[in-house]
């Protein structure tokens, strides 16, 4: 049930129960009175003007919260700030990412007082092209902690065999 079905249905209770109707079933369900009467003009407009076309919109024009980046317009340059040290990919590439969470960026920005939530900051990093999911390779977390040394016994094994396969081919061609 939508905005629109939600408030014409309290209205038409509201209407059956008459006298003080909008009052109790605005106790009932928790909706504001003002929301049943607006319910109310939109059934009584209804009748009025039966061939007219139902608007697709539930709300009117300019209706419902304003975006935060209105409401907010340094909120995504912080944002910007915190992840662009973190940033992976090319930044002519379409393909960019991030290893910080959008949770822990939401809680950096609620201390730079930017009143965000996680969802908040992911509809914000998509928007700037982003993607939410670090390649895996480059994600964050405790490597195993020989590694380096995995890589220079590599090397050095590279290096030994090289010289090796050189010898080989040198007496090879005397």
């Amino acid at each position: 049930m939508d905005e629109r079905m939600r408030r014409q249905w309290a209205a038409t209770e509201a209407s059956d129960l008459g006298w003080g109707g909008v009052t109790s079933v605005a106790l009932a369900t928790g909706l504001a009175r003002n929301t049943i009467t607006v319910g109310m003009r939109e059934l009584e407009y209804r009748r009025d003007h039966p061939g007219r076309e139902v608007s697709l919109r539930i709300r009117e024009l300019g209706g419902g919260r304003k975006a935060l980046s209105q409401m907010d317009p340094g909120l995504q340059t912080a944002l910007d700030a915190l992840v662009d040290p973190a940033t992976r990919g090319h930044p002519e590439s379409p393909l960019r990412w991030t290893c910080k969470s959008t949770r822990t960026l939401a809680e950096e920005l609620q201390r730079q007082n930017h009143p965000v939530s996680d969802r908040t900051v992911a509809a914000l990093l998509k928007a700037a092209g982003y993607s939410l999911q670090a390649n895996r390779k480059t994600r964050e977390g405790s490597s195993h902690e020989d590694r380096n040394a995995q890589f220079e016994y590599i090397r050095w094994a590279n290096s030994r065999m090289r010289a090796r396969s050189g010898n080989r081919r040198a007496s090879q061609w005397k």
